[in-house]
């Protein structure tokens, strides 16, 4: 009896961790990232991205930071990766919450689900990605959104 329930439990968590697998396989597929670094290491624009790795001291850091030039990340943060530039190894990326595209290094990111600082894997639908699309109408004034089926948006 007891060889019988322990081979179904095993039987039941393969199955279990094969479909979560092949789950965050097909968002790394559509683009989706998870963040693997602590810090501010998104940025408007490749100059800034390069400025504060290349010179990163504290007033540097503040200082962008203030400006609105730099964005922190957070490990297990999941971005949508819209740009690569392979030259530079960077990419373009969507954050949960923000409206504008952000470049930050390729290196930072991981294809494989890393948990966030509450033990979660974020998925599209609990991050807060704003789809490009819908980031358009929110710089509209007096604009509705609905939700698509990928993201839900609620107000």
């Amino acid at each position: 009896m007891k060889i019988g329930l322990l081979l179904v439990s095993f039987i039941g968590l393969y199955l279990a961790s094969t479909a979560w697998a092949d789950d965050y396989e097909d968002l790394a597929a559509r683009g989706y990232r998870w963040v693997t670094v602590n810090g501010p290491y998104a940025c408007a624009t490749q100059h800034e991205l390069r400025q504060i790795t290349s010179d990163h001291t504290d007033a540097t850091e503040l200082q962008m930071v203030q400006d609105g030039g730099a964005y922190y990340l957070i490990p297990g943060t999941l971005v949508q990766v819209v740009q690569d530039d392979r030259a530079d190894g960077m990419s373009q990326v969507l954050l949960g919450g923000i409206t504008k595209p952000l470049w930050t290094y390729t290196k930072f990111l991981s294809a494989r689900p890393i948990r966030d600082t509450y033990g979660i894997v974020e998925t599209p639908q609990i991050s807060g990605l704003i789809e490009p699309d819908e980031a358009k109408l929110l710089e509209q004034p007096g604009t509705q959104l609905t939700s698509s089926p990928r993201t839900p948006i609620t107000r």
